[in-house]
């Protein structure tokens, strides 16, 4: 029973899982068509209200049908708390799980992930801070954008 339980719910997951992933990709696109500044000014308005509130829901709908469940002890830190949220040790594809519940904010990646089809679609959405590993002032450069934001009082989103 148990055999046949995954042979129809892999699939229909699966199914799932790829229009939900096209939906964000969908809505990303949209919020960042014609974006002015192109990632050096903040997303304002309405492309971030939908940032925050499409993808979150999508991520954790996402999630959901994976079969995970994720409740929130406490309160999570407000922008004015917190510009910057650490999440450790950020290794896997959990922590899509952290962005969701935390208002889908900035977060630091390789440059080469915002090449990559459909999820850099959805990653330049999330405005990231790019870290390039063949440049050498990457580190001081990386550090330089996050206290910029940090100290931007909300103009940017939090960066995790």
């Amino acid at each position: 029973q148990t055999v046949l339980q995954g042979i129809i719910l892999l699939p229909l997951r699966a199914t799932c899982i790829i229009f939900i992933v096209l939906l964000a990709w969908l809505f990303a696109f949209i919020a960042t068509l014609c974006q002015p500044g192109r990632g050096s000014v903040p997303l304002k308005g309405w492309r971030r209200r939908m940032i925050q509130t499409t993808l979150s829901g999508l991520t954790r709908t996402a999630f959901f049908v994976m079969g995970f469940q994720v409740k929130v002890k406490g309160k999570v830190a407000s922008l004015p708390e917190a510009p910057i949220f650490v999440a450790a040790p950020h290794s896997s594809f959990f922590d899509a799980i952290i962005c969701a519940l935390t208002g889908m904010p900035s977060i630091v990646s390789r440059a080469e992930n915002l090449s990559t089809p459909v999820f850099g679609t959805i990653l330049s959405s999330l405005q990231p801070v790019a870290v390039s590993r063949q440049d050498p002032d990457s580190r001081k450069n990386t550090v330089a954008e996050i206290t910029k934001r940090a100290l931007s009082r909300g103009q940017w989103p939090q960066v995790i």
